[in-house]
């Protein structure tokens, strides 16, 4: 395995820059995952190091080698993408050693590693079968057997899971939990899909129109996002953001409502509360949390997810979610209690979006 390091890389297509100097260290053995949204130049930086994207400026390191001016062939790396890539015509253990037999293994050697893949994948029951015959999972789980076959210094994953439905998602991302854990490999992850960083990251790096917005561990992204760009494209359903006037140690909001901090600030005046979902509740899940305090809010409709109610409504004109107890109804219209515990409020200043 090995560790990888961007300095300075910057990437325009003509005189449109795309990525802005990303300065980024991957320990060996660690599993990245870049996350941001459409055209935030993530799958652009993961061809950069994988060789199939020339770099505009900086520089890129794997291991102790600048791979600037080396070929995507000679980086020794792996890469699952997207659509599979799967040759329809061969079986699939023809697929999965097809990087050994184009790089001369012998074919005894080869047919070893297809069956210790194979089991790994739990994929010897297809493997004498064409990829038209197996589900989407299965297909992607060939992809990366293919990619695993290689034993490469490096695993980069390219939305791997994004044309699977619901089910298979959580299956095959389960599955790359288990290969990174059983064979240390050093990974980076592309997705636009937040609930997939957050599971599978070491650390994640969110970034922003070519920018990193923050790299950390999803803990610290959720419960400490530097900004509210990150705030809010970390978490489902997202964080409530709401306009508040800061002073001595209260904020009071658009419309009158006036909230404690549990810890004083030095900011005053114009500042955005975030407040996450799970962080405003009914009065049943609210008891025993001291830091608790009522607000309340027009009720507009409910979502039922079994385990919790998520009650969406309006504070003034902003659209507010708390995620409730399953049995917590109400009437479109009326207005209800909700609890906010301050000892999770998050402030931004509203003209940077940077926290405070």
């Amino acid at each position: 395995m090995a560790t990888v390091a961007l300095e300075g890389v910057k990437k325009s297509y003509g005189a449109v820059p795309v990525v802005h100097g990303i300065d980024l260290e991957i320990a060996d053995r660690e599993f990245i995952v870049l996350v941001g949204p459409s055209g935030c130049g993530k799958s652009t930086i993961l061809r950069m190091i994988a060789g199939l994207e020339d770099i505009t400026d900086g520089e890129i390191r794997i291991g102790e080698d600048r791979v600037n001016e080396l070929s995507a062939k000679d980086r020794n790396l792996a890469m699952v993408f997207q659509d599979y890539a799967l040759y329809p015509h061969m079986s699939v253990a023809d697929n999965i050693g097809f990087g050994l037999r184009m790089h001369g293994v012998p074919p005894e050697e080869r047919a070893v590693r297809v069956g210790e893949i194979a089991r790994l994948l739990q994929l010897e029951p297809y493997l004498d079968r064409r990829p038209r015959a197996l589900s989407g999972g299965q297909r992607q789980r060939v992809a990366m057997g293919r990619a695993l076959a290689r034993k490469a210094q490096l695993f980069l994953f390219d939305e791997p899971l994004s044309n699977l439905d619901a089910k298979l998602r959580l299956e095959v991302r389960t599955q790359i939990k288990l290969l990174h854990k059983d064979l240390e490999m050093t990974s980076i992850f592309v997705t636009h899909d937040q609930t997939e960083a957050m599971t599978l990251a070491d650390r994640i790096v969110c970034l922003d129109a070519g920018r990193i917005a923050q790299v950390g561990t999803p803990d610290e992204l959720y419960h400490a996002p530097q900004n509210v760009f990150v705030a809010s494209f970390i978490g489902s359903p997202q964080i409530n953001l709401l306009e508040a006037t800061l002073s001595g140690g209260e904020l009071r909001l658009a419309d009158g409502q006036v909230l404690r901090l549990q810890q004083p600030v030095r900011a005053t005046g114009r500042v955005l509360l975030g407040i996450r979902p799970e962080d405003l509740t009914d009065a049943s899940r609210a008891t025993g949390i001291t830091s608790a305090q009522a607000l309340s809010m027009s009720f507009l409709v409910h979502e039922t997810m079994g385990a919790d109610t998520f009650l969406i409504g309006e504070i003034g004109s902003t659209r507010i979610t708390a995620r409730c107890a399953p049995w917590v109804r109400a009437t479109a219209g009326e207005r209800i209690e909700v609890h906010a515990d301050n000892s999770k409020f998050h402030l931004f200043d509203p003209d940077s979006g940077q926290r405070i």
